[in-house]
């Protein structure tokens, strides 16, 4: 479980990535027009699924539940579902691709690629995990701090009715409303070039819509609605540790001092780093994806998280100044994104800080 858990936390625009990536490379096109069509072409309708009697109980509950996420986001919270997460789709293995992340030595800046429709992004997929492992090589021998790290889940951003992926059962029920939230809210909105507030809006959006989903359907007090609260407030708790670990990295890297002295430094930081996570630790609740102490610490794997737990507070504040009507965060998420497109996070914060007129 918590292997699945930590997969969620990454979760990559995986399939429009494969079908987008790499222009001038005809094999790997061809590749993922490939994995993209099996995904596609091996979709069931939950619905059939669900009048299997021999189907697992757990498994049932979780596809019946699935029917409900889709029909509250579009039908409470305003989200583009269309045709997705109606079907399911069968895969044999636990990630869908494998996900290269590189940054200097000295700089919290990633290396970005660019593709067509979505821009520049901070990461390139791969399909096997031995492609992954080899470019992420080849860029550390290049000096990068280099991360691969799996991603089980997409959205194609509505060009396609994207199935749920089996693999995804594996997740405890309020993981997985928030994983059809968060992905439901990408094909909604999709701001190109800027996956960090893409996916710091989707993680706070998909984990605050399914406390709402549960809250709504099962009680307020319901076991499933405390443990999504609980995830809400876990994701502001672990976006300030991490707004914190990225100030003192920063820090150091505007110091002038010379590299040597950077690298030196920077490793007993991260040391740091490490020891205050593990004081955390205890604290933070819901998900099992909190595993920062688990693997090597360097810039790529913190730039990893900050994509998705980037300024979360200030979604929560734009939440608080619509009373906590959800749809109207998310509406309101939108159009300030839309009407400041260079710099969302900064019309969000000036939609909460600074006084109307």
């Amino acid at each position: 479980m918590r292997a699945a858990g930590r997969q969620t936390a990454v979760l990559a625009l995986a399939a429009l990535l494969a079908v987008a990536a790499s222009g001038c490379e005809v094999g790997y096109l061809a590749r993922a027009a490939y994995e993209e069509g099996r995904l596609l072409w091996n979709r069931r309708p939950i619905s059939d699924e669900l009048t299997n009697p021999g189907l697992d109980p757990e498994h049932r509950d979780a596809l019946a539940m699935v029917l409900k996420v889709r029909e509250f986001a579009r039908e409470r919270l305003g989200l583009n579902v269309g045709g997705a997460y109606r079907t399911i789709s069968q895969v044999d293995q636990d990630a869908i691709v494998w996900v290269v992340m590189a940054a200097p030595a000295t700089s919290l800046r990633p290396l970005t690629w660019w593709f067509p429709i979505v821009g520049s992004v901070p990461y390139r997929g791969y399909f096997a995990r031995t492609q992954a492992e080899a470019e992420a090589q080849s860029l550390g021998d290049e000096g990068y701090d280099t991360l691969v790290r799996p991603a089980v889940a997409f959205s194609s951003l509505g060009f396609f009715d994207d199935p749920l992926l089996s693999n995804l059962l594996a997740l405890n029920r309020v993981v997985l409303a928030g994983t059809v939230i968060h992905e439901l809210f990408h094909r909604t909105f999709f701001l190109a070039s800027n996956v960090t507030f893409d996916e710091s809006a989707a993680t706070w959006v998909g984990s605050r819509g399914a406390a709402e989903f549960f809250a709504e359907t099962e009680g307020p007090t319901s076991r499933d609605a405390v443990a999504a609260r609980a995830v809400v407030a876990s994701n502001l708790t672990f976006a300030r540790f991490l707004l914190q670990a990225q100030a003192q990295l920063l820090r150091l890297y505007g110091s002038g001092l010379p590299k040597n002295e950077i690298l030196r430094r920077r490793k007993a930081l991260f040391a740091q780093i490490r020891t205050d996570y593990a004081r955390l630790k205890p604290s933070l609740s819901g998900l099992d994806r909190f595993d920062l102490d688990r693997h090597p610490l360097n810039n790529a794997a913190l730039l990893d998280y900050l994509l998705y737990f980037h300024n979360l507070w200030d979604f929560d504040a734009l939440d608080r100044l619509s009373h906590h009507n959800l749809p109207a965060t998310i509406k309101a998420i939108i159009t300030l994104a839309q009407n400041d497109p260079q710099d969302p996070f900064y019309a969000v914060w000036r939609a909460t800080h600074l006084p109307s007129h």
